[in-house]
């Protein structure tokens, strides 16, 4: 299964954060926004999708960066997911699938309180941010 997410980048340097909504897998945990590849579908496409109806913003695919990737068992499938840096987007980041959302940078991300696949992309985020390949 094949996954995408997106470390959207606010002008400060923070990372957008999403909870997982009550009523879903692991809820209540942070979690990098994107979602499921459908079929037949290029990542940044889906990724574009994905954020559009789960932030209700507008990216072009042509502005993800591909930054780093995790793989991890997850209900008894294996997922790759994709992680992909963005600084650019149309319209306000709202919590449309989400309990909440939280601008942070990654030494302020606690990886207890993250997806299995999401916590182990903390300390590659930091490092491309302080390489300043983002």
């Amino acid at each position: 299964m094949t996954v995408v997410a997106a470390a959207l980048l606010d002008g400060d340097g923070r990372i957008l954060l999403q909870q997982r909504a009550p009523g879903r897998a692991m809820p209540g945990l942070w979690e990098f926004p994107g979602g499921k590849v459908e079929m037949g579908e290029l990542p940044e496409a889906a990724l574009a999708r994905e954020l559009e109806e789960e932030l209700g913003i507008a990216i072009h695919p042509a502005d993800f960066v591909p930054a780093c990737f995790a793989s991890a068992p997850v209900t008894g499938r294996h997922m790759i997911l994709l992680l992909y840096l963005c600084r650019r987007w149309r319209g306000e980041p709202a919590a449309l699938d989400a309990s909440a959302l939280a601008w942070l940078r990654p030494d302020e991300m606690r990886p207890d309180d993250m997806p299995p696949a999401d916590a182990p992309l903390i300390p590659m985020l930091d490092a491309l941010l302080a390489a300043g390949a983002a």
